[in-house]
């Protein structure tokens, strides 16, 4: 659409033949959601509605980084025990403690942080304990 409204005609009408144009000319007929209902007609109106759907698009997290940082230790070890080799876990705690240590020195944005970095030999001795107990048959309940 290049062409400039002309003097004395009302934008509307304007708009209006601009858009009749287009579909005349089948500029609408390929459309991925011809035919099918707008989302969220029938919702409530929300004003923040084109937010959300960024997050949503762009795969945004509202979550302070700190609080990011306690569940992505928390998911580490769950998947530690799943582990095959001591060196695997030592990489992976290696891996974790240098996020923690990034987040730890950057002025925080949301609550601080307080998360310390994991002793590996620690998490290396519950590993060793977790595999020894599914070795034996074990549940630990």
């Amino acid at each position: 659409m290049t062409e400039r409204k002309p003097p004395g005609m009302p934008h509307e009408t304007w708009v209006d033949r601009q858009i009749r144009e287009a579909q005349e000319r089948g500029e609408f007929d390929d459309l991925p959601s011809k035919g099918k209902p707008l989302p969220d007609l029938d919702r409530p109106r929300d004003e923040m509605w084109w937010v959300k759907q960024l997050v949503r698009r762009e795969n945004l997290s509202l979550t302070p980084e700190t609080i990011a940082l306690r569940r992505e230790v928390e998911r580490t070890l769950d998947r530690i025990d799943g582990m095959r080799s001591e060196r695997a876990v030592r990489r992976l705690v290696d891996e974790l403690n240098e996020r923690i240590r990034e987040v730890n020195a950057r002025p925080a944005t949301g609550p601080p942080s307080d998360v310390a970095p994991l002793d590996p030999d620690e998490v290396v001795r519950r590993w060793r304990d977790h595999v020894r107990r599914q070795g034996d048959g074990s549940t630990g309940n």
